[in-house]
């Protein structure tokens, strides 16, 4: 085939998205290895400033695949929710368009899409029939993602595009204990946030998930090599990223800088120069308009975000765009646990240097009530440690982690990435708080967020449908009370 023949046909997709990661070697990080995101990155471009838009799975995968804010989405906004099927998804409509769609692993979800009035997951057709062996004492899904892309591939008709979704179940929870040391890693190579405490039982938890981010990683090498082997590789947008931040407390599901903050490396040889870092400050709602734009379907009119083909063609890194110096987050229920299983709702917006967070309701727990666990923070040695500190005395990671919050916070990223020094009520900072909130604020005007405009108790009285084992409604019932 002909230069000019292979780059004037439609790029093929593979959309490979972690369950749970926030690190990859290519930003610098020496406890996690993830050689074929790096080859990613530096066949491409590496983003140096992707935000989800809400930092928990189904919502942050339903704002993928839909285009739009969670605020927007009413029940799959929320965690353990309903996906209606009013909204339009990217991959039926690249289907419709001629692409060969399917999906292996995690693709939408936790909730209920059928309910919703999907006939099949909003990712695509299912291609997970082919399991493997995990290697033994490890919290590995049984899944093999690349036989299943390979069976996928060859089932593709001769010719056609295809969209490809590979959803890691790594590096969620659970992990069987020791994991990363078994495989080599020793506790002095974990990279240790000042949010947590400084301890053996941290440190092993880290080396955990950093070994499943490797097996992660390991799966998406055989499949860019397929796709080399079989000489689709350079006529591929490959997408690599993650839906929220890891699974430890402060960060997956909570609002500050690391749990929004996350991975996204894009190659396509064809069409984007490699060896490249983009600083622009680019939104998960921007992934459905880039795919479609390269498989030359218009944006549906839901779509709130903006194509990133032109970054990608650019040729340019650091600053390419500058009005892309902004993006928006927010959250409603996540894991139910607060009185009456009520929301937790915060907006937040992020400038180049700036973390405005807006808590709606500070009187609430932001994890979780303690009576019912804290269960928006997920189960781990690490949360088991805080809460024993904390039953000690010792409550200074207990209330980086657990504690109720203010009204307002902000912070200076540049200068405190782990967001532990709030500014929202120094005098100096004034100004640019009432700033960044009337920003803030038009933004949910403009894109109709309930929460605004009144009607943001709907999210409370949408049905949880997991299996809620840390509800409030069975609090009071172990107590033998009711609401």
């Amino acid at each position: 085939m002909s230069s000019t023949d292979s780059t004037s046909k439609r790029p093929n997709i593979l959309f490979a998205i972690a369950d749970d990661a926030s690190h990859m070697s290519a930003y610098g990080h020496k406890f996690v290895h993830t050689p074929n995101f790096d080859r990613v990155a530096r066949s491409g471009v590496l983003f140096a400033n992707a935000f989800t838009t809400n930092p928990k799975c189904a919502p942050s995968r339903a704002s993928i695949l839909a285009g739009m804010h969670t605020w927007q989405m009413e029940e799959a906004g929320n965690h353990f929710g309903i996906f209606p099927a009013k909204f339009a998804v990217f991959p039926d409509m690249l289907e419709q368009a001629g692409y060969f769609v399917g999906y292996t692993g995690k693709g939408w979800g936790p909730g209920d899409y059928e309910r919703g009035g999907f006939t099949r997951n909003p990712a695509g057709p299912e291609y997970n029939r082919r399991t493997l062996e995990p290697p033994a004492n490890t919290g590995i899904n049984r899944r093999d993602y690349a036989a299943n892309f390979a069976d996928f591939l060859a089932e593709r008709p001769q010719g056609q595009p295809f969209y490809f979704w590979y959803g890691g179940h790594e590096p969620h929870r659970k992990y069987v204990e020791g994991e990363g040391m078994r495989a080599g890693k020793t506790l002095d190579q974990a990279e240790l946030p000042t949010y947590l405490p400084d301890d053996p039982i941290v440190k092993s938890d880290l080396l955990d998930y950093a070994y499943e981010i490797e097996w992660f990683d390991r799966q998406l090498g055989f499949m860019l090599n397929e796709l080399e082997k079989i000489g689709e590789l350079d006529n591929t947008i490959v997408v690599v990223t993650s839906d929220n931040g890891m699974p430890f407390p402060r960060v997956k599901g909570q609002m500050y800088e690391q749990d929004f903050h996350l991975p996204l490396a894009i190659c396509w040889k064809n069409s984007a120069e490699g060896g490249r870092v983009v600083d622009d400050l680019v939104s998960f709602t921007d992934y459905a308009p880039t795919f479609l734009e390269a498989a030359g379907v218009p944006a549906h009119p839901q779509m709130v975000g903006r194509s990133l083909l032109s970054l990608l063609k650019s040729g340019q890194s650091g600053r390419v765009e500058a009005d892309r110096d902004r993006v928006f987050m927010g959250k409603e229920r996540h894991d139910v646990g607060t009185e009456g299983d009520v929301s937790y709702p915060v907006r937040c917006i992020r400038t180049e240097q700036y973390l405005y967070v807006r808590n709606f309701k500070p009187e609430l727990w932001p994890a979780g009530n303690p009576e019912t666990g804290y269960p928006n923070v997920d189960g781990s040695p690490t949360k088991t440690l805080i809460l024993e500190q904390h039953d000690q005395g010792n409550d200074h990671y207990y209330n980086l982690s657990f504690g109720k919050r203010p009204l307002e916070e902000l912070f200076d990223i540049v200068r405190d990435p782990e967001c532990v020094d709030n500014l929202a009520n120094k005098a100096e900072f004034a100004a640019l708080k009432e700033s960044l909130w009337g920003e803030l604020r038009a933004k949910l005007e403009v894109t109709r967020d309930p929460r605004l405009l009144g009607g943001g108790d709907a999210f409370d009285k949408y049905e949880y449908v997991g299996k809620a084992p840390h509800s409030w409604a069975k609090y009071l019932a172990g107590l033998g009370k009711s609401e």
